[in-house]
């Protein structure tokens, strides 16, 4: 079974173990568009906040918005403990607390969100080790963090490992550091416009095999409905 083939797990954490709730993400990015003097569709704050196009610099560049300028305004408007306070932990996510083995974290969120939102949902004792990503770590697809995260976790070169994420970024950077990869497609591939290939591919973790999840949240309920 699934969840029993594997000596150690990763996992990303925005849009795969945790989510924020819509009214927190759109209030963001209306006060980051008043600093950066753009306005950001519901749709648009929707796909950069989950990176559903993969890198997110590479997308702002498309949509005419300078990266250098956007993250001092987004991490300037971001309230640690707002953020915290507004962000919920998927109900299937719960079997991570019961695995048995060597587990980490692997994400894009900053230092001082991820460690404020581990301790308000009460889940920073789940993870042995956590690697927030940045310029010196490299962001995934890049295996550097992964192979950061491997080396925390003091796991021996033959263990079978494998890295859970909610998007192709999680996929890739799995597959570069010679893991087994599992998509979550939480978003549907309807709103991310391409299907995200893993060698296992679920909508929620309960649908893994050998996993004795929670009831799971409706895949698509905690889902805004976009303007343009």
């Amino acid at each position: 079974m699934v969840a029993d083939s594997y000596d150690f797990w990763l996992f990303d954490l925005d849009g795969t173990l945790v989510d924020a709730e819509w009214a927190y993400t759109r209030d963001v990015f209306d006060r980051v568009g008043d600093r950066v003097g753009r306005r950001f569709s519901d749709r648009e704050a929707y796909v950069l906040w989950h990176g559903l196009t993969g890198a997110r610099n590479r997308q702002l560049q498309a949509w005419g918005v300078d990266p250098e300028a956007f993250w001092p305004a987004f991490h300037a408007e971001e309230d640690p403990r707002a953020r915290a306070e507004h962000t919920f932990l998927h109900d299937d996510a719960t079997f991570v607390g019961d695995l048995d083995r060597p587990v980490g974290l692997v994400t894009h969120c900053q230092r001082f969100l991820a460690d404020p939102v581990l301790e308000h949902l009460d889940v920073a004792d789940w993870f042995d080790v956590v690697v927030c990503c940045d310029d010196d770590t490299g962001w995934k697809p890049d295996p550097a963090p992964v192979d950061l995260a491997r080396a925390g976790l003091g796991v021996d070169a033959e263990d079978v490992g494998v890295l859970a994420g909610d998007g192709s970024n999680d996929v890739g950077a799995a597959w570069n550091a010679g893991l087994d990869a599992i998509h979550v497609e939480r978003h549907g591939a309807d709103r991310r416009g391409h299907c995200v290939r893993g060698d296992h591919r679920v909508p929620h973790f309960g649908a893994l095999d050998g996993v004795d999840a929670a009831a799971a949240r409706d895949a698509t309920s905690h889902l805004p409905a976009f303007d343009e």
